[in-house]
């Protein structure tokens, strides 16, 4: 418990332990209230300040007032009794104000827990660099000090401040803070390392690549940091629930403190002023909206605070209700479904390309197929897409990239380039079209790079990539989840695509689409389903920032590190598990119904109370029970939402 908490705490304790001893104190009159003040004083002062300063900014009706009120009218109808000789009831007063902090501890021990979950993701935060300066010596500065292209020492046991690229050294990081995972990561010089990891064995030295305002661990703090000001409908509802409930279950007590009595007065029956401030002072009592304007943020917050925990990062709770209500869910292929991790499974030069080399030297054609591997290589030298990354690894060499120039990259289609003088363009089928070249059908499982050398066609790279073990798992989970439909973009072959389609149970595929196809594809997918369906978008957040953007929902996988996916993004799974999705939703769907239920009950609970306050039948105990019973049940529902099982 934090110290506030314990001094809540040890307040409660000595007032409940002075209000049970005054039961043995035989006083009356003023006396009795002198002493029973002294609980009531210790228990609530802070309530009664909380009061005077709401009614002096303007702020008058929220549930401090009303307790305000409803305890000083009891204790002052208390004194009222005492003076004519009745006992007066202090003990309710006091009563309905411990019973309140009680209330207002459990809340704050709850959002406590749900806050130490965020708070093990916000100690990603780097205190200090190390700078290297005169003779070897390490400086601690502010990583906002530290420019672009500074070289940094991260020691053993210390967290990376800033992104950047491994100069010297090698060592083990630790992502978990990250990803919710305890898979170490490996790395070595030319290694790209993100800030908030934490490195585990061996000194490493890194070129910092990005400002610290600007990296990854800035981003995510961000993130979660403005989470709460993006709100749910049913947190919106309450508020404005609140805005009008309050006033006018005051205006309700005063008309019941007041009207019965001047009714009885002009119809010449005694006025029992008493009686129905009493039932008044209980009305507002039970009024309390406190298990709705505590409760229901608690669900989101808690929720929000769970799902960090498993590197799951929501950036608002709206976003937690959309994710419940999602019917559509659309994937993108590669590093999403598919590891990503391509290898060339195959060569195959053109027969007539290959007569062209002998025609030139015979070593060439016997080589055709290493020549066209290292055309192809040198030709992608400059992305750092997957496959590109795959014809680099599968060429071995060392690449001079003084060799290629005049590259131009042409969007859904492929690369052309000059290597050593060569004319070289590698990419799909439409690209070869768009050159006006015949080429051979490849009907095979992968992805397809073909190549024209100097105008002709030469042949067919194929890459195959692998399917994550899973997304079938995970596929099947959002279908169990309630998911109408799951689709599958991508640009692709048609043949690799309705493959892995096939392989994972997907309802819809579409292939061999180009960025903006996927974009149209996901419109059409907006038009066909209803208002109350949503649907979302899971990408690998480095390409796909615009369909991110365009789905009702945008999932990022695998986006350690990826800016493009922590902007554009609205849930951040910081790992590649395709499995995270379907523990979001429940997580999503288990927030909901904690929030239904306690809306329901609440309300169900108060209207029944306020019913039988206003006739009289409820008494200041019951409307202690009404209000600060129901809070704490809806508060300890709430905290259920803090718990996340992984299966």
């Amino acid at each position: 418990m934090t110290r506030k908490q314990k001094n809540v705490l040890t307040r409660i304790i000595m007032a409940a332990v002075l209000m049970a001893a005054l039961h043995f104190v035989p006083v009356a009159g003023l006396p009795r209230f002198a002493l029973y003040l002294i609980p009531y004083l210790v228990i609530g002062w802070d309530i009664l300040r909380k009061a005077v300063l709401g009614i002096a900014h303007g702020e008058i009706f929220d549930e401090n007032f009303l307790m305000a009120v409803a305890t000083v009218g009891a204790m002052l109808l208390g004194i009222y009794n005492e003076c004519n000789g009745r006992e007066g009831e202090f003990t309710e007063g006091v009563a309905v104000m411990l019973f309140y902090q009680i209330g207002e501890l459990f809340q704050s021990v709850a959002v406590g827990k749900s806050r130490k979950n965020i708070s093990a993701l916000m100690d990603i935060r780097p205190d200090y660099a190390n700078i290297e300066g005169e003779e070897g010596r390490l400086e601690q500065v502010d990583p906002d000090d530290v420019e672009v292209g500074a070289v940094i020492v991260v020691q053993p046991g210390e967290k990376i401040p800033i992104d950047g690229i491994v100069t010297e050294g090698s060592s083990t990081l630790n992502t978990a803070a990250l990803t919710g995972e305890s898979r170490p990561r490996e790395v070595e010089a030319g290694s790209e390392v993100i800030s908030g990891c934490v490195n585990l064995t061996g000194l490493l030295k890194i070129r910092t690549t990005k400002e610290f305002g600007e990296s990854t661990v800035s981003k995510i703090l961000d993130l979660v940091e403005n989470s709460s000001m993006k709100k749910a409908r049913a947190e919106n509802f309450i508020t404005k629930f609140a805005r009008y409930y309050t006033p006018a279950v005051c205006g309700a007590a005063l008309i019941l403190a007041v009207v019965p009595s001047v009714a009885g007065l002009l119809a010449g029956q005694p006025a029992a002023w008493e009686v129905w401030v009493i039932r008044a002072l209980t009305f507002l009592v039970i009024s309390c909206p406190c298990a709705l304007v505590i409760s229901i943020p608690l669900s989101f917050f808690g929720g929000i605070g769970g799902a960090s925990s498993c590197g799951i990062l929501i950036k608002g709770s709206n976003y937690l209700e959309i994710l419940a209500r999602t019917k559509y869910v659309v994937f993108d292929k590669t590093g999403t479904l598919t590891k990503g991790v391509f290898q060339v499974t195959e060569i195959h030069a053109d027969e007539s390309w290959r007569k062209s080399l002998a025609a030139r030297e015979d070593q060439y054609m016997e080589k055709a197929e290493s020549l066209l591997l290292e055309y192809a290589a040198y030709a992608e030298s400059y992305s750092n897409h997957p496959i590109s990354r795959s014809l680099k690894e599968a060429y071995g060499g060392e690449i001079d990239r003084s060799r290629v120039t005049d590259v131009e990259e042409i969007g859904g289609h492929g690369v052309t380039a000059l290597v050593n003088g060569v004319k070289v363009a590698a990419g799909n089928a439409r690209l070869m079209n768009k050159l006006g070249l015949c080429r051979e059908t490849a009907d095979a499982e992968g992805t397809i790079v073909y190549l024209a050398i100097e105008g002709a066609y030469a042949g067919y790279i194929l890459i195959s990539d692998v399917v994550k073990e899973k997304s079938g798992e995970a596929i099947a989970a959002l279908k169990a989840l309630g998911v109408r439909q799951t689709i599958m973009l991508t640009g692709d072959s048609r043949n690799t695509a309705e493959r892995v389609a096939a392989q994972l149970g997907l309802d819809q595929v579409k292939s061999e689409l180009l960025p903006a196809d996927k974009v149209e594809a996901v419109e059409a997918l907006l038009a066909e389903k209803s208002d109350k369906e949503k649907l979302a978008f899971v990408g690998d957040g480095i390409n796909d920032a615009p369909v991110l953007s365009r789905a009702d929902i945008g999932v990022a996988m695998g986006a350690l590190g990826s800016d493009a996916a922590i902007e554009a993004a609205d849930i951040v799974l910081m790992d590649d598990d395709p499995m995270k999705l379907a523990l979001a939703m429940r997580i999503s769907g288990k927030c909901l119904r904690v929030v239904y239920e306690n809306i329901v009950f609440a309300l169900a609970v108060k209207a029944a109370c306020l019913i039988l306050g206003a006739l009289g039948i409820a008494n200041m105990w019951l409307a202690i029970f009404a209000d600060v019973g129901v809070m704490v049940i809806a508060v300890l529902n709430a905290i259920r939402c803090l718990k996340v099982k992984a299966a």
